[in-house]
């Protein structure tokens, strides 16, 4: 039983942050249902995909989700989006969307069918205009800051950073309407953009002052760690580690696995400046490197990585996609939050649940993603509220796609 059973969520969505925030609240327990044209939604093939087609992307994001498959474009199907996001309960009238229609499928609309209704909206920025994580961040600066020192190409990062963080920011958005539903009566909007996710962090991250009051437009640092002590070494089997002494602990724990202590004692006479504050550290990355790179020459990884664990070093080894899922127990049913989970039409592959555990609730296990159109039926008959017939005859005009099951229609289909 999730923490959240009993919550009803509708879900219009494409890509990643509104779809990882409906799977968020799936894996806590609350009920999402998710519509799509029948076609499938704008992300229903896309990659990674199987041999044959299937999206690993889909299967990942919906998670534990129901599917409903309507013709949008048609006033009946236009009229079962609305009734399912507007339907009747204390737990229901909640609606997670970054497709946001004006006219039918606005709040302004929609609440005039109910009142109580509570909506978050993701646009791209606050205009309106579309937006993606590889259009947001080369306008904010971030490409130029990340890749190789003195490199001038600016380097897009692969991890759509501003969509994950919008996504869990809709989460937020939306418990903290559904908190202020209960206790007031009143539903709201919550609209809130991509772009805008991105740039309160950059001013969250002291960025923007930097800028501001600093005058600094920060360079390229390589895989060095900017205001303390990070860097990657090649070992002697040619394998690359990153090791961080952001704390005094970090860097303590770093000196004395590495046999350094008395060597950076020495530097910092040379130097004449402490190196116990990070700023030091940073200033004087390239001397501290000096130092260290001998010791990561000279040994393989397996000669310190029990060492450098038992000693509390913060440190990793660079590993490929394929390397971390093959090597690292923690993307494996060894970690309590993955399981190995059978995804129809694709197969059988360790698969996470949510990571939050909760003491008051029993962390769910992973539930596949549906077929498109999976709930159909049960959705307009629970939800909606139509009657056999009526969910028969949407069937049979197109309007609606999946799964045939309730006997008085399906025999008379036969």
């Amino acid at each position: 039983m999730g923490i959240l059973k009993g919550m009803r969520v509708v879900e219009g969505s494409a890509f990643v942050a509104i779809p990882l925030a409906g799977m968020t609240l799936a894996q806590m327990g609350a009920e999402v249902i998710r519509f799509d044209r029948i076609e499938g939604g704008l992300d229903a093939n896309r990659w990674p995909v199987t041999e044959d087609g299937q999206s690993l992307f889909w299967a990942g994001l919906n998670k534990g989700k129901k599917s409903v498959a309507v013709d949008m474009k048609s006033p009946k199907g236009r009229e079962l989006i609305t009734r399912i996001i507007t339907a009747p309960g204390e737990d229901s009238g909640l609606f997670l969307t970054n497709l946001r229609v004006r006219g039918w499928m606005d709040h302004e609309t929609l609440s005039k069918h109910r009142a109580d209704l509570v909506m978050v909206a993701l646009l791209g920025d606050r205009h309106g205009r579309a937006a993606v994580d590889y259009s947001v961040n080369p306008s904010l600066g971030f490409p130029t800051a990340t890749g190789p020192e003195g490199s001038t190409d600016p380097v897009a990062h692969v991890l759509p950073a501003w969509d994950c963080i919008a996504g869990n920011m809709a989460v937020t958005a939306l418990l903290a309407a559904e908190r202020h539903r209960l206790r007031t009566g009143q539903g709201q909007e919550v609209l809130f953009s991509l772009k805008d996710a991105a740039a309160a962090m950059l001013g969250n991250l002291g960025i923007i002052g930097e800028v501001a009051i600093n005058g600094t437009d920060r360079p390229k640092y390589g895989n060095a760690l900017y205001g303390g002590y990070g860097q990657d070494f090649i070992c002697a089997d040619g394998k690359r580690v990153m090791v961080i002494g952001l704390t005094d602990r970090q860097w303590r724990g770093l000196l004395k696995a590495t046999g350094t202590v008395e060597a950076m004692a020495a530097l910092e006479v040379r130097l004449g400046e402490s190196l116990s504050r990070e700023g030091a550290r940073f200033r004087h990355r390239a001397a501290i490197t000096e130092v260290l790179v001998p010791f990561f020459a000279a040994h393989k990884v397996e000669d310190f990585a029990k060492t450098f664990d038992t000693g509390g070093v913060t440190w990793s080894q660079f590993r490929s996609f394929a390397q971390a899922v093959h090597e690292d127990p923690d993307l494996s049913t060894d970690n309590p939050i993955f399981h190995m989970l059978e995804q129809p039409g694709i197969g059988s592959y360790p698969t996470p649940a949510s990571p939050l555990d909760f003491s008051g609730a029993a962390r769910q296990a992973p539930s596949p993603a549906p077929a498109l159109g999976a709930h159909t039926e049960e959705i307009l008959a629970d939800v909606a509220g139509l009657q056999s017939g009526e969910i028969g005859a949407l069937f049979d005009e197109g309007v609606v796609t999946g799964p045939r099951r309730h006997p008085a229609w399906v025999k008379a289909a036969e």
